[in-house]
């Protein structure tokens, strides 16, 4: 084995990898989670402290 099948194999396991990943985000079984964390920014909080209106000093 040299360093061109580790290269190979390398390869193959980023590719199955990132193809795993994006089956995973496009699946219909997320679609409801990602859609509702997507909307989290503009939900307006009850709760004390929540969405504040002043900034915080950095």
């Amino acid at each position: 084995m040299d360093i061109n099948d580790l290269r190979s194999i390398t390869t193959v396991l980023s590719m199955l990898t990132f193809l795993g990943i994006a089956w995973w985000a496009y699946s219909r079984g997320n679609k409801g989670r990602f859609e509702e964390a997507a909307n989290l920014p503009f939900a307006e909080h009850d709760d004390e402290g929540a969405a504040s209106s002043t900034s915080h000093p950095r």
